[in-house]
């Protein structure tokens, strides 16, 4: 089994803090196998995490969190940027095009940009894999909701820090049955739904840190493009 961090975000998302040194230099420090930087409709960090990762004894996983229109959409193995703004449809189309994989983060949150409420059960149940546990809550009730879903649907589960801060990888990790040490092998086992998942809840006072270091970034991004 290898232990994979799914859903982390470095500097070059919105409301992220760290480099993705920081990201891969945590991930190697608490034992992860893997990490996967997904930033908000962004790649070019994930691609140079995914390149440097071998150099912390780690396995890359090239990703994104995608603004659909729908909501939020993780995907995995992916070569090229999808751009924002896309239905879930066609998101999910996409993803696929390009031989990847497409998980659904914290799918029953309206207030993050979860998708179900925008989407049929039938649409939400035709991702590649639901997020079950995401560490960034305050309760337990959407993780638990998602949970019921991907066990009632079938659906292959996984858990994601939502690490906005460098120190917060590995918050919440994705246990996985692959069959080598490969971002192939690994994005194949979640196909397969060969997963578990293990998770802490990000502490209060962290989350409304990166929160507020989210949005005082975001402040800061709107001023420096004003002038």
């Amino acid at each position: 089994m290898l232990t994979v961090e799914l859903h982390s975000h470095s500097a070059l998302s919105h409301d992220g803090r760290d480099p993705v040194e920081l990201l891969l230099e945590q991930a190697a420090a608490v034992g992860l196998d893997a990490l996967a930087v997904t930033d908000h409709d962004e790649i070019d960090a994930s691609i140079a995490a995914a390149e440097q990762a071998a150099d912390h004894g780690l396995i890359g996983i090239v990703g994104m969190e995608i603004s659909s229109a729908a909501g939020h959409i993780l995907a995995f193995g992916i070569k090229e940027l999808i751009p924002p703004g896309l239905s879930y449809d066609e998101t999910l189309e996409r993803i696929h095009e390009q031989g990847g994989i497409a998980v659904i983060p914290h799918p029953f949150q309206k207030s993050r940009h979860g998708v179900a409420p925008h989407i049929t059960d039938d649409q939400l149940a035709s991702a590649d894999g639901l997020e079950v546990y995401n560490s960034r809550l305050f309760t337990g009730r959407s993780n638990r909701q998602a949970e019921r879903f991907a066990i009632e649907r079938g659906l292959p589960m996984t858990a994601g820090s939502d690490a906005h801060i460098s120190e917060m990888v590995g918050q919440a990790v994705t246990e996985v049955g692959a069959s080598d040490r490969s971002a192939d092998a690994i994005l194949e086992a979640i196909r397969h739904g060969r997963t578990s998942v293990i998770g802490h809840r990000t502490p209060w006072h962290i989350s409304l840190r990166q929160f507020g270091g989210g949005a005082k970034r975001r402040i800061q991004r709107a001023f420096s493009d004003l002038f």
